[in-house]
């Protein structure tokens, strides 16, 4: 079992140095100065049944302070439960930047409910505003008040076509305290910030919580009718503009939060289950892969220390304890970034056979012609 203790620890020390440094947390919006004129913005909510977090999200967008002109449009997907009412509601109540509410019906056959619901807000919004940047954001992303201001800033002063931010999950409950730290670092583990932000590099990614994009790089990109099927729809997008020639940049946020709650381990593993087979492209082989490469990179280290300890195998046990080492510390900065007790970092090869087994259900869900579902809408593969 040694050669099993010994790979673990060399793809560690791979992942420490040769993933674009994907652990670390410093990547933020680069600097940034006011421009001399400031641009148009429209932003664009897709909503559907979000009237729990809609008073917690929705002022924080019309409360935006920014100095030039902005709107916002929020698209009421089919909600059942008076999201389009309650947004009038909170604008009448609370004022700020202009609102817009409005429906798209049911989307056309090939399209996701959320891709439809942006195209829907985007064509709006060209027809309203003749918007210079388009911001897409979640209707669970609250922003502080100088977020727009500050995005802006950061695509003009750099040149971007695109600006993402990783919103700050919700950490109150045991399981969020468990999984969402892990879910936001095995994702820059799949798509290091550093890979993504650089202009000659393959890689590409956003979070879908929080997207500016240039005007004319969504119509370079024939952005939302390119990607309309697309489950994960964020990283398909910034692939999409990186595609086109556009310059992308992704980061984690100091300004962007996320208000949606998940108490259970049910909610939160339908959430990574819901996507997570889409992300291995409904391959098997891939499939496979993922689970050998999980076990090997996360579960083989504790169980190599342990069972290096129980046999009186010295270099087994030295083996995994340093790659659980490593595992640990490269985990230590985003436990800071989301406030959470250094002491957790052991626990991650537990949280690592929990997004395991919700990858290997989303492949079953799949199968079973329940794969990709989310709020009554089910979506094969394109």
């Amino acid at each position: 079992m040694e050669w099993i203790g010994a790979g673990s620890l060399l793809a560690w020390v791979w992942l420490l140095l040769g993933q674009g440094f994907f652990w670390r947390t410093d990547v933020r919006l680069p600097d940034r100065q006011d421009p001399e004129r400031w641009p148009s913005v429209a932003v664009v909510v897709p909503a559907r049944d979000e009237a729990a977090v809609l008073p917690e999200s929705l002022p924080s967008l019309l409360g935006q302070k920014y100095p030039g002109r902005a709107e916002v449009f929020l698209v009421d997907d089919g909600s059942t439960d008076g999201t389009g009412a309650l947004a009038r509601e909170l604008a009448a109540a609370r004022g700020g930047l202009p609102l817009t509410v409005s429906s798209p019906g049911e989307p056309e056959p090939g399209w996701t409910g959320k891709l439809w619901a942006v195209r829907h807000g985007i064509a709006l919004a060209r027809e309203r505003t003749a918007p210079e940047y388009l911001l897409l954001t979640d209707a669970d992303i609250a922003h502080d008040p100088d977020s727009l201001r500050e995005l802006v800033a950061a695509a003009g002063s750099a040149e971007l076509d695109l600006v993402s931010q990783m919103a700050r999950l919700r950490v109150v409950t045991f399981w969020e305290r468990l999984i969402v730290p892990a879910f936001v670092y095995f994702f820059g583990q799949l798509y290091p910030f550093r890979r993504v932000n650089r202009p000659g590099a393959r890689t590409a990614a956003a979070a879908g919580g929080c997207v500016l994009l240039r005007r004319e790089a969504t119509e370079r990109a024939g952005i939302p009718e390119s990607i309309r099927h697309a489950v994960i729809d964020d990283v398909t997008l910034a692939r999409a503009v990186k595609r086109s020639g556009g310059r992308i940049w992704l980061g984690l946020a100091d300004r962007v939060d996320s208000v949606r709650p998940y108490p259970r381990l049910a909610e939160l593993w339908r959430m990574v289950s819901r996507s997570a087979y889409a992300q291995l492209l409904h391959q098997p082989l891939l499939l496979l892969g993922t689970v050998v490469g999980l076990a090997l990179v996360y579960l083989a280290p504790p169980v190599a220390l342990a069972v290096g300890l129980a046999g009186g195998d010295a270099t087994l046990a030295a083996l995994g304890g340093a790659a659980w080492a490593v595992m640990c510390g490269t985990f230590l900065p985003m436990l800071r970034y989301y406030g959470q007790p250094l002491w957790a970092a052991p626990l991650l090869p537990f949280t690592a056979l929990l997004y395991l087994l919700m990858t290997v259900d989303s492949a079953v869900q799949h199968y079973r012609g329940r794969g990709a579902a989310w709020k009554g809408r089910t979506y094969g593969a394109p």
